[in-house]
């Protein structure tokens, strides 16, 4: 397929994709034994239902929802992994079932930090088993590994045993791996999970210029909604096996209404303020936050009721954290 060809197929397409599981229903108690084996009870789950997803070439895009939403379902299905129950998927322009060997030579997948690294050997040993075994001619393996090496920092990681490295550079290391083959599109599950400040933002970087520099489809699941709205340009949030939202984090805001914060410091001593369509959230050293609703009350008019007191020294207004507004989101789902 020529790059304009790739260009014009979109990553992956969902359409009207249902997975059902079947549960066997067994009560526990002694006296159900025999009624267990001779009428055990089964229950239908729908973990997908009618699901419609199209993410284009080049997209960098958060995949996101509750425990048991349907994410890993989901990644499984374009991975070729599980078989939808209906409904048609087609991954840079192949079926996953059908196609699974070639796709999967385009494609990269990690999934909850399972490593692939050779636990008793240097990381670079796996790298070149990764080589031999998926038969990644010398060229692409040798230009991929510079780029890897010189993007995730990985010199003096190298030579070291794969149970030596530390939680980030075990991710930077796994990260590479996926990325030897030169991938179009990768799946990421969690890839900041348990990483620390520097590290976390070491992945983020790399990620987010693997994407722009390089033009590598990224779809990303992460509990850490602060990281995915530093990372996406898109998020995409399934609820009980049903898209709920698809758009930016902007859009996703204004889902819950236009939240801000406003951080208010007043001189010593001064108690907190009682401001009209303001929540005062907490008070701390003479510092006051509030929560306001702008579609309800503007900007300027926040500000021009705080001009009238003298005792303010300082302010300081912000958007309301991301995981703020992604929990009031799920609140009023669970309650609907």
């Amino acid at each position: 397929m020529n790059d304009m060809a790739r260009q014009d197929t979109p990553a992956l397409v969902l359409d009207k994709v249902t997975k059902e599981y079947s549960q066997w229903q067994r009560s526990g108690e002694t006296k159900d034994i025999i009624r267990n084996l001779l009428r055990p009870e089964k229950r239908v789950v729908t973990a997908l239902d009618q699901v419609s997803l199209v993410i284009n070439s080049g997209e960098f895009v958060a995949y996101a929802g509750a425990n048991g939403a349907g994410k890993s379902t989901t990644i499984k299905i374009l991975s070729g992994i599980l078989t939808p129950t209906k409904g048609g998927v087609t991954v840079l322009g192949l079926n996953p079932l059908k196609d699974r060997i070639p796709l999967m030579h385009r494609v990269g997948v990690l999934f909850g930090q399972r490593t692939e690294l050779w636990w008793d050997h240097p990381v670079i040993t796996s790298f070149q088993w990764k080589k031999d075994v998926w038969n990644i001619p010398d060229q692409v393996y040798e230009k991929n590994l510079q780029m890897v090496t010189e993007l995730l920092d990985l010199p003096d990681i190298l030579k070291t045993f794969a149970r030596e490295l530390s939680l980030g550079q075990r991710m930077r290391a796994d990260i590479a791996m996926l990325l030897l083959h030169g991938p179009e599109l990768i799946f990421l599950d969690e890839p900041t999970l348990g990483l620390d400040v520097l590290a976390k933002q070491q992945m983020i970087g790399f990620l987010k210029k693997l994407n722009k520099e390089y033009g590598t489809t990224v779809v990303v699941t992460s509990h850490d909604m602060d990281d995915l709205e530093e990372m996406a340009q898109r998020v995409v949030f399934i609820n009980k096996g049903k898209i709920a939202f698809d758009g930016d984090f902007d859009s996703l805001r204004s889902v819950m209404g236009g939240f801000y914060r406003i951080l208010v410091t007043t001189q010593p001593g001064v108690p907190a303020l009682s401001l009209p369509e303001m929540k005062l959230l907490h008070s701390e050293n003479d510092v006051h936050e509030y929560e306001f609703d702008r579609t309800k009350v503007p900007i300027h008019e926040v500000l021009g009721n705080l001009s009238n007191y003298s005792q303010i020294l300082d302010l300081e207004i912000k958007k309301a954290p991301i995981e703020d507004v992604v929990a009031s989101l799920y609140l009023s789902w669970k309650e609907n």
